[in-house]
């Protein structure tokens, strides 16, 4: 199995592959010892050819493969592509375009909530997937016969799985359903990583606004720095530790020294000293200039009995016209709808707005109740004298 190794022969391999009207792609990639993403290997299948390029070769520019990428009339085929389109941003500030990520077709055609690449190929081909090598090291060289053929399997089988759900997507209808889901993959914004925005990182929640101010601050200098140095986050400082800071807000190394999360020592580095300037810039910010805290607060009683019935109109609907749940709606959507006047959520427009939303609507202004009708939950009109003000 050849690996391609020169730039001559990737341009030769991405005009054969620009000549066909799709491309499956793969990347195998590593990065739990850096912060940006390292490149190991792309895999590639068009309906006649299938490539293997090492990107790790010495001189091999990946300028044909970003020029393949960015050409209108190829559709990359990805499955869970965000990583892959990711690692191809970083290194070309690029998003391939147009693309269809086939677990996101999946859940239109009503194969379940992000359903696992093996349990898709399986189901739409009756293959295995050969996963005994998916705990490789990509980076190291030689890669075995056996690891080559692991990674090209992968675009092998999305090669049949894309046609597959492209004729069903089809026949149904649907596609235009998919072009709306693929708009937050085509947006550069969605690979961006900007230190200010760190903090959405964060799963715990600062003590108060002043504590909050300190965490922005002290997130976005771990990003900065991660970036630098391309190290993970953790290398830098541990989550706990960084709320431990924002708690306690330390404006002098010494006060640092005092925090059990930090190691022994850790107040006369020169990374405490950059920790108390991060702090005291957040103990600086103007509140007001503060994103709006999550609160974490229970919605009323009204309002909770509503979502739990939005959530079973949701999950009828999803089964009666075969379709992922999680693609209408989320739990946020269904709060959101049950608590604003004028909700702005994606399951109030587009197709999710005739699969659901409208009748989300009216079971919010009592002009439906559900029922069960032959096993299945159905809206019932309720008549107006029974509506309640």
């Amino acid at each position: 199995m050849r690996v391609i190794t020169s730039t001559s022969d990737l341009a030769e391999a991405c005009a054969r592959l620009a000549r066909h009207p799709f491309v499956a792609i793969d990347t195998e990639f590593l990065r739990e010892q850096t912060y940006w993403p390292v490149l190991c290997l792309i895999q590639m299948a068009g309906p006649e050819d299938e490539i293997i390029v090492d990107p790790l070769a010495p001189g091999l520019d990946l300028s044909p493969f970003h020029e393949l990428m960015a050409n209108e009339r190829v559709v990359k085929v990805f499955h869970a592509g965000r990583q892959d389109i990711e690692i191809i941003y970083a290194k070309a500030k690029l998003v391939p375009h147009p693309i269809f990520d086939t677990q996101v077709a999946a859940m239109v055609c009503g194969f379940g909530e992000s359903v696992s690449y093996v349990n898709l190929v399986k189901k739409l081909t009756n293959e295995d997937v050969d996963k005994t090598s998916r705990f490789t090291d990509w980076s190291r060289r030689p890669l075995t016969q056996k690891q080559l053929a692991y990674a090209l399997a992968d675009v092998t089988h999305l090669r049949k799985v894309y046609l597959q759900l492209k004729g069903e997507l089809d026949r149904t209808g649907r596609a235009h359903w998919l072009d709306e889901e693929m708009a937050t993959l085509l947006d550069p914004a969605t690979y961006e990583t900007k230190p200010e925005d760190a903090w959405q990182r964060l799963k715990m929640r600062a003590r108060n606004r002043r504590s909050f101010a300190v965490l922005i601050e002290l997130a976005a200098w771990r990003e900065r720095l991660a970036q630098t140095l391309d190290v993970p986050r953790s290398r830098i400082l541990r989550d706990e530790a960084l709320y431990d800071i924002a708690n306690q807000a330390p404006t002098d190394t010494a006060q640092l020294g005092e925090l059990r999360t930090l190691s022994e020592g850790f107040s006369r580095s020169a990374r405490a000293r950059e920790i108390v300037e991060a702090v005291k810039r957040g103990l600086e910010r103007n509140p007001r200039t503060l994103p709006q805290i999550p609160t974490g607060q229970a919605l009323p009683a009204e309002a909770t009995a509503l979502v739990d019935l939005l959530r079973v109109l949701l999950k009828a609907a999803a089964a009666r016209n075969r379709v992922a749940a999680k693609l209408i709606a989320d739990t946020s959507d269904l709060e959101r709808i049950a608590v604003a006047d004028d909700p702005d959520v994606p399951a109030l427009r587009g197709w999710r707005l005739e699969l659901f939303g409208e009748d989300a609507l009216r079971l919010k202004r009592g002009e439906v109740a559900l029922t069960v009708a032959k096993g299945e939950v159905v809206t019932v009109p309720v008549a107006r004298e029974h509506r309640t003000k």
